[in-house]
């Protein structure tokens, strides 16, 4: 379980507490709003410690998924970005397939506040969407996670799950991807693509999304970003062509 941007101790213990319900220990915290560790959060996690004394701190969110091979968002918003929505049933035999494969997933869940952002929304491969009433659609975080929690419990306890096929590529993990979308972000900014300026945010987070729901393995990556070189190289041989006849045609 991944928290971004937790805000009050209680809650992370909270979602410790549900966790060791539901046999989950790795708990990761992104830029939580107190600092950590914090004594309440032990409290409330009425005697559920051992996700809170392993949990992992990290500075972005970048760092905190770059190991894992599939992510997942919990939004009940899933806003502008372009992902597959899956209610929490349907994700939790996503990822049971994934594990059984040795692959290391995860679930993000926003702050108490606001929840997720679109741009931490479009780091992940797909959305997942609690079905609760329209009239009043706001969770509990620990709420959020112990319905998320169950699901995958009931994929453990009892997994009619299809199994991937052996020969099936591993996905890349997170780094990977984070690298390829820089290195093809940077060659379109030297390119003039983001144009008008104002909208590369939402550019850059349609670029990515079709990239995301992929799953490209680790040669398919090193293949675009090869790609990607390429063009560069071959946009810079003819910039340099055209610099050098003007040269020649100039009085």
């Amino acid at each position: 379980m991944i928290l971004n941007e937790p805000q009050l101790a209680e809650n992370i213990g909270s979602v410790a507490r549900v966790m060791a319900n539901f046999g989950l220990s790795d708990l990761r915290l992104v830029r939580p709003r107190d600092g950590w560790p914090q004594e309440r959060a032990w409290a409330s996690a009425s005697g559920a410690h051992w996700p809170l004394d392993d949990a992992k701190v990290f500075d972005t969110l970048e760092a905190a998924i770059a190991d894992l091979k599939l992510v997942y968002a919990t939004t009940a918003r899933p806003r502008e970005t372009r992902l597959p929505i899956y209610t929490p049933r349907e994700s939790a035999g996503h990822l049971a397939e994934e594990v059984a494969q040795g692959r290391a997933v995860g679930l993000l869940f926003g702050g108490e506040r606001a929840g997720l952002e679109t741009d931490d929304i479009a780091l992940c491969q797909a959305i997942v969407s609690i079905p609760i009433d329209e009239r009043f659609r706001s969770l509990n975080l620990a709420q959020a996670v112990s319905i998320n929690a169950y699901e995958w419990k009931m994929t453990q306890d009892d997994r009619p799950w299809r199994k991937f096929e052996q020969n099936v590529e591993e996905p890349a993990d997170q780094a990977a991807l984070l690298g390829l979308y820089g290195h093809l972000e940077d060659e379109l900014e030297k390119a003039g693509f983001y144009h008008p300026p104002e909208k590369k945010p939402s550019m850059v987070r349609n670029l990515r999304a079709p990239l995301a729901r992929a799953r490209l393995s680790d040669q398919e990556v090193r293949t675009f970003r090869g790609v990607i070189t390429a063009l560069s190289k071959g946009r810079g041989r003819v910039l340099a062509k055209l610099a050098e006849k003007a040269k020649k045609e100039a009085p």
